[in-house]
């Protein structure tokens, strides 16, 4: 495909976050790009704003361009149900998936993919924000909205160097042509796809095997994946970067760092949680293979802002703490989970919780009851189906049932915010990847309000 050629380009499904970066991309260089989408959203609006064409009906006559298209591109989220995925399949008009076109922009670039099941969006980020930091710039297709940016792109046309998130839901990341990998981790999820945590494995140890000879591998020490060279980070000796002495002062995250016979101290990290020093720590190990200098990395590390919805402080006063984050899979909300009773170790917890996906619910659903188990107040919404059909015996009454902490209930998220109102609040938290994101500006006024009364 030589992407010179196309003119005008339509997105199914052109809100995911995976899908408008790629939207961003095309709007840069002055092509037409028009896009459906089922809901409004920020990130719709923001597209329009930027150039393109978007509706929210699935309709064919609602393609403006649809007689001068010269490429279709969907996600794997969209069903086959969808009439303009279904008019695409049987036309003239190319289509391709959201990981093929892709791994065409990435193929002729130096590609650093950030793999894993947890901890990609963010360390993706960093990467990002340290080559942007140093001389070498990159353009990003990142799979969350990072707050340096204000984006979940970035572009530098006088840079040789792409970062993108590997996504191996649907086994997207086998598109790719990775140069130099980061693997920050290896769970069974997406069990839907896969049927077992071997056969995730099977694909991670395809994707791997897909960096050239002279390519690097850069994984959190113990994963499972063989290459006959690599480098790995973690809390070992036996790793090749070993992080020790971390540790929180004055509401700041610092660590140091083991390696070889050089030991480099105070390191900051602009963003808590002891799960993001793991990652930091990978792209401080790309950083020196790039020959990126120390002081440049741990300058990028101090004014790295975070990323939207991961472990995003909305209220942060004395009385009251507010985050919000992603986390959707049981060892997530464990990370999270931790990391906020290590930074608030008096203050009592509530986390409101919409589990996302029938099949995860169901594959996890004994591990979701003791992640949530273990804090003081829990509040479910109902399961958000995303591309599902509802399974029978399966839904957030059920995981109720499998949380053993005294205080926890289900309501309607209509229901919330007045639940919120009337409850005496220290540390609230909002986890999950369906439409939860939406309650957070409502529910952050409404605290706001409770905050300005008293």
């Amino acid at each position: 495909m030589n992407l010179n050629n196309i003119n005008s380009i339509h997105f199914i499904g052109i809100g995911g976050i995976g899908m408008s970066n790629l939207a961003r991309y095309f709007l840069s260089k002055g092509v037409s790009v028009s896009g459906y989408d089922r809901i409004e959203s920020s990130i719709t609006n923001n597209l329009i704003n930027e150039g393109a064409a978007i509706h929210y009906v699935d309709e064919i006559q609602q393609i403006k361009n649809i007689d001068s298209l010269d490429l279709v591109v969907y996600t794997p989220a969209i069903t086959e149900k969808n009439t303009q995925l279904s008019y695409f399949k049987i036309a003239s008009i190319s289509l391709i998936k959201r990981a093929e076109l892709l791994g065409v922009i990435t193929k002729d670039s130096y590609c650093i993919a950030v793999a894993g099941t947890h901890g990609k969006t963010t360390t993706s980020c960093i990467v990002a924000h340290m080559l942007e930091t140093s001389e070498l710039g990159c353009t990003a297709f990142l799979g969350g909205i990072a707050t340096n940016y204000n984006s979940n792109f970035i572009l530098n046309s006088n840079s040789k160097y792409v970062v993108v998130e590997a996504d191996e839901y649907d086994r997207s990341f086998l598109h790719l042509s990775p140069d130099t990998v980061i693997l920050t981790s290896i769970d069974a999820d997406h069990l839907d796809v896969y049927g077992d945590e071997e056969n995730v494995i099977k694909s991670f140890q395809e994707f791997v095997d897909l960096i050239p000879q002279k390519g690097n591998l850069i994984s959190s020490y113990g994963v499972k994946v063989n290459r006959a060279s690599k480098t790995t980070y973690g809390e070992n000796e036996a790793a090749t970067f070993n992080i020790v002495n971390q540790r929180v002062e004055d509401g700041a995250q610092y660590f140091d760092l083991a390696f070889g016979s050089s030991l480099i101290q105070n390191i900051q990290l602009g963003i808590q949680g002891r799960h993001n020093i793991h990652n930091a720590v990978a792209v401080f190990a790309l950083g020196l293979e790039l020959g990126i200098d120390i002081e440049t990395i741990k300058h990028s590390f101090s004014t790295f802002k975070g990323v939207k919805r991961r472990f995003e402080y909305i209220v942060k006063t004395d009385s009251l703490i507010y985050i919000d984050d992603y986390a959707h899979h049981p060892k997530e909300i464990d990370a999270c989970l931790s990391s906020v009773k290590d930074l608030f170790p008096e203050k009592k917890i509530t986390v409101v919780f919409q589990p996302h996906l029938y099949s995860r619910t169901k594959d996890f659903l004994s591990d979701f009851g003791i992640s949530l188990s273990n804090i003081d107040e829990v509040i479910l919404l109902d399961i958000y189906p995303a591309r599902e059909l509802p399974i029978p015996g399966i839904s957030s009454n059920v995981l109720l049932k499998k949380i053993t902490c005294k205080n926890k209930m289900l309501v309607d998220r209509k229901e919330l915010i007045p639940e919120l109102r009337n409850r005496a609040l220290e540390v609230l938290l909002t986890l999950g990847a369906g439409d939860i994101n939406e309650l957070v500006s409502p529910i952050n006024s409404m605290l706001n309000s409770k905050i300005s009364v008293n």
